[in-house]
């Protein structure tokens, strides 16, 4: 479901290059979209859409109320194409460093834009 929530944006809030869904936190890299204006929508909000509605969901389900995520998050600009590789094999890699799956293609909860 979390997953779903962050694809959902996809081509209306921001461009999804790559996601991970961890079982106690999340990976994203996405751009957010630019406006009529020119500002770009605010990744903030974006964020907060995506934490809202599942926790909501989650919480349904579970039959409990409360908070479901920190209200912290970990932005970063990604200013080069090296950067950006780093970034992305962090990522795609994680389920497999906290032994997930066998290999990033075998974890069910990555995504990876085209």
């Amino acid at each position: 479901m979390v997953f779903q929530a962050l694809r959902y944006w996809d081509g209306i809030k921001w461009t999804l290059y790559a996601a991970v869904v961890m079982p106690n936190h999340v990976h994203v890299i996405a751009q957010p979209l630019t406006l009529t204006d020119g500002r770009a929508i605010n990744l903030s909000n974006i964020i907060h859409s995506v934490k809202t509605f599942t926790a909501r969901t989650i919480n349904v389900q579970r039959g409990v109320q409360g908070p479901l995520w920190q209200d912290e998050r970990y932005d970063r600009i990604i200013r080069d194409e090296s950067e950006l590789l780093q970034k992305w094999q962090y990522l795609r890699h994680n389920p497999v460093e906290r032994g997930l799956a066998s290999s990033p293609e075998d974890y069910p909860w990555l995504y990876e834009k085209g």
